[in-house]
Formats: C-alpha cells, structure tokens, sequence
C-alpha cells in the first residue's frame, strides 16, 4: 500500500509518500479500515516539527481522522465486521495511508447520511469542540459564545454543536466565504477578523454583558484582546496556539475570568464516550453536519500541511483523499 512517512521531525518537506508498505493486521482489539479520506488537523503539523509535547517514534504515519470502509477486524471485535462505513477519533497505524488500524474503541459506525469526506471531518474537531463548550468550558444553553476562528473545522464544530445546545453563537472569519460558511454552521452573527476595528463591534454587539465563553483557535494573537470581550465570570478555551503572547493578568481579576487549555489527548474514557455519544446523536438529529474544504491527495500532503497553517482563511474541513 501507499503511506506518508515521516522519517525525521522537520518542515512539511519531511513528510515522504512511500510504496510498498505493509498492510497492518489488526490485532485482538483492533479494526482494520480501508481509507477513504483522512482529516489534516492543525496539531499534526506540530508534531511532524518536532515541536510539540507529544513526540512519536520515527518513522511513522500520521493521521488520525480516518473515515472509510472495515476490512478486517482483529479476534475479539464484535461491533464491526468487514463492509462496515466508519470514522475514527485515532490510529494506531496512521492515516495518511491507504490502510490504517485503529483500536475498537476509537472506531464509530458512519451514518448514511454523511459522506466519507464528511466522516474524516468528525474526529478531533468535533470531539474538541464538545470538549471544549462542555467538558471544560461548563457552557449552559442561553450563554453566549465567541468562537474566534470560526471557519476552520474546529470552529464550524464549535458552531454548530453551541447553536443546537441552546447558547447564542457568535463567530469570526477572515474572508466573505468563510463569513458565510459560518453562519451556515449555526452563528447568529459573523464577524470578519481583518477589519481593524472587529473587535469594537463584537464589543458594541454584546453591549455590557460582554462574551460568557470564547473558544480560542490562535491564542498567541488574540488572547489579551480576549480578555477584553468577556462577561464576569467568562472564560477563554485554548483549543490553538501557536506561539508566546503577553497578557496583563489584572484583566482577568477585574472579571474574575479563567483561561482554560483544552487538550483531547488528556480526555479519559468516560469524558470521550460522553463525547461519542452526543456527537452520534447529533448526526442522527441532522445538526452535526461537517463542512470539508481543501481536498489533497496523499502525494500533496506536503502541501496540505503548508496550506493549513499558511493559507489567507480556512474555508471547512481540510482533508487527504487516497
């Protein structure tokens, strides 16, 4: 089979598509997926440069959003047999490939109602966008949300999970059509980041009662004018960073607001069966609805590593299609 290789950490150039790879076998507890997209997450570029908390062992693939067909499961699966749709919220083998083995408990069956593309979109961001609103931001129905960086797929996660919870969405973006993508996923208004005077509106918007949560996509650049947008008792979600920022800490006492990180990986069990389930359910109920964006094969995924942090404005879900 085909698979992206990483063999030494470094710039998106170290990511190498090789042939005649081995098919992984799924072990006991585990399922073996035939590829039919794979999501790109932000996060993955920071591990291929080496520069983040958690590091692989080299060589590897990566890729952890993977939504296709089940080709094989190991002797203890009884929840999927072979022909199955799924997607997954983690690999064991990578997913940049034309095949990938993930653990049982990290695959989920696909509804009918998605495509693949859309089903490679779920993984992370959705998972951190319920994280992010439930799990740590402790969101209620009728509070009101900034999600600043909105049309990426985190933030159309984070858009359309708040508005079918009942909270008043807000969102930003940088272009017209990433403007508009977002109040499709559920915003009740949009606001375009590039203008200088932005923030004076979300501020004018939002009155004296000011942003009870905002769910944060690049914090090394937004977070101290965060601070300036929140209610009493609000709180920032740091779901991306990329970078050092300074803040003066008196503008969180002057609110009594929290800056909270967000991280999947720290997730336990119980937290992300919470997740699955109320992520399944919105795909049955229609709200949970991914937007895919970029489309690259896997010999692009070079460049579809260079786009995702370098691009003018993301525009849905960026995935590879093997």
């Amino acid at each position: 089979m085909r698979a992206v290789r990483v063999l030494q950490f470094g710039g998106p150039e170290v990511l190498t598509l090789q042939r005649g790879v081995a098919v992984p076998e799924p072990r006991d507890n585990q399922v073996l997926i035939k590829v039919r997209a794979c999501g790109v997450n932000p996060v993955e570029t920071y591990i291929r440069s080496g520069s983040y908390a958690r590091k692989p062992a080299l060589p590897y693939t990566p890729g952890t959003d993977v939504a296709g067909v089940v080709e094989g499961v190991g002797e203890q699966v009884t929840a999927f047999k072979k022909g199955d749709r799924v997607f997954t919220t983690g690999t064991i083998s990578g997913g940049y490939a034309d095949y990938a083995v993930a653990a049982a408990d990290r695959v989920f069956p696909l509804s009918d109602k998605l495509d693949f593309k859309q089903g490679a979109a779920i993984g992370i961001p959705y998972f951190t966008a319920y994280r992010a609103l439930f799990q740590k931001g402790r969101a209620k129905a009728g509070e009101r949300v900034l999600v600043h960086g909105a049309s990426g797929g985190v933030g159309i996660a984070t858009c359309q999970i708040a508005r079918a919870c009942g909270l008043k969405v807000l969102g930003t973006a940088g272009t017209e059509e990433g403007m508009s993508m977002v109040l499709r996923s559920g915003a009740h208004q949009v606001f375009n980041h590039r203008e200088a005077n932005y923030l004076d509106k979300i501020k004018e918007h939002t009155g004296m009662e000011g942003v009870d949560i905002i769910v944060e996509m690049l914090s090394n650049i937004n977070l101290a004018a965060d601070l300036q947008l929140l209610s009493c008792g609000g709180r920032v979600m740091v779901v991306g960073c990329r970078g050092p920022v300074e803040i003066n800490p008196r503008d969180t006492m002057s609110k009594e607001s929290s800056i909270i990180g967000v991280s999947l990986f720290l997730a336990t069990e119980e937290e992300r069966r919470e997740c699955a389930s109320a992520l399944l359910d919105g795909i049955e109920a229609g709200w949970l609805k991914p937007m895919v964006g970029s489309e690259y094969p896997l010999e692009k995924a070079a460049q579809a590593h260079e786009d995702i942090i370098h691009s003018a404005g993301a525009r849905g879900k960026m995935v590879l299609v093997p």
